[in-house]
């Protein structure tokens, strides 16, 4: 079982520079991780056993086992509820007229290590553009200035061409800031529309398939329908057509069961409640951004929580110079770098901005 997982382990590895934030590592590390484990686990059929079984009267099983596969299995909708054994033999197995019962086929069982997959690859796609257009800058400026054992020489050089860099290159980081942000925004507006495409994979179930698991146990047991058993049928009924000795066709219906199912219908909670709670968080994640964006005062507040050793003054000089770009990768490096030596960035930043010789190196901002 362990190998199976193995090919995922990459994506557990902790970055030594931090160029995004938690919300952001949620859609492509924590999303990718659960999707990709998802995937791997409905296609290890030796851990759950055959994906398929049909029982049927003069057709041999291999034979009904890859047609009902291929083809697709229906259950009766109306048979959903009742007392298993009694009044229909599985929930929505029961007998049926053509063309006056309403049929329901599953078709989606063949594609769901497929979906989850291209999932996956949808949700890493904001991180793959934001890591392409960053660069490395951070990790160029970081230096390892993030760790808290580095002689003095070396500290005072590094520190001396971060804030020379800095300083040579106030008002044009603009575009950098705002490239996250739009990644940021992708992050939410595709997790918002694999929820409509996951419901329309699964033939409009999804969207309330987290809340009707809820709300099952509440109802009474003869009246209330399994929405697990609607969506995702442990055993289904499957047509077999053939021709006859005299050439007329013929009709057999089979019983399948879908072992698959039983794990599809847990895969699928989760990631109904995965997606809400994702969806909220980077709802909410964007409110945040609006107000940085749209808010000197609270970009001073969050340097300053960011650099907390750091004096308040010269906190406030910093941010007062500092346009959004500019706060923005400041921030960043905040993450990054030792907190002490972060400190004394900050003082030389404040220093350089608060002279009288700071304007010859402020530009004006280039995209």
């Amino acid at each position: 079982m362990f190998d199976v997982f193995g090919s995922v382990k990459g994506l557990l590895k902790i970055d030594q520079v931090c160029i995004d934030n938690n919300v952001f590592r949620m859609h492509y590390k924590a999303t990718v991780i659960i999707l990709i484990a998802f995937s791997l686990l409905v296609t290890s059929r030796q851990y759950i056993g055959d994906p398929i079984d049909c029982i049927v009267d003069e057709i041999p099983l291999g034979v009904m086992d890859t047609y009902c596969w291929i083809y697709s299995t229906f259950t009766v909708p109306e048979r959903l509820t009742g007392i298993t054994g009694r009044d229909v033999v599985q929930p929505g197995v029961g007998s049926h007229v053509d063309g006056q019962d309403k049929i329901k086929y599953h078709k989606y069982y063949q594609w769901v290590c497929f979906v989850l997959f291209f999932q996956a690859i949808l949700f890493y796609v904001p991180r793959y553009l934001w890591k392409s257009w960053e660069g490395g800058r951070l990790k160029m400026l970081v230096m390892d200035l993030n760790s808290p054992i580095v002689n003095d020489e070396c500290k005072n050089d590094r520190k001396k061409i971060l804030v020379d860099y800095f300083i040579g290159n106030l008002n044009r980081h603009n575009f950098y800031a705002f490239r996250f942000f739009v990644c940021e925004a992708l992050n939410f507006v595709n997790v918002i529309a694999q929820i409509y495409f996951v419901d329309f994979f699964l033939d409009g179930e999804f969207s309330t398939y987290g809340s009707d698991v809820l709300k099952f146990t509440e109802m009474e047991p003869d009246e209330r329908i399994d929405p697990m058993a609607r969506v995702f049928p442990k055993v289904t009924k499957c047509t077999f057509h053939k021709y006859g000795p005299s050439g007329s066709v013929q009709k057999f219906d089979g019983l399948c069961v879908l072992p698959l199912n039983i794990v599809n219908e847990k895969i699928y909670v989760f990631l109904w409640f995965w997606f809400i709670i994702l969806s909220i968080l980077s709802g909410i994640s964007l409110v945040y951004r609006i107000a940085v964006v749209m808010g000197p005062k609270v970009r001073h507040l969050l340097l300053r929580a960011r650099s907390r050793l750091a004096e308040s003054d010269e906190v406030e000089l910093v941010a007062n110079k500092c346009n959004i770009g500019d706060w923005f990768l400041l921030y960043q490096l905040g993450k990054n770098i030792d907190p002490l030596i972060y400190k004394e960035v900050i003082s030389d930043l404040s220093r350089e901005l608060g002279g009288d010789g700071q304007s010859a190196h402020k530009q004006p901002f280039e995209a």
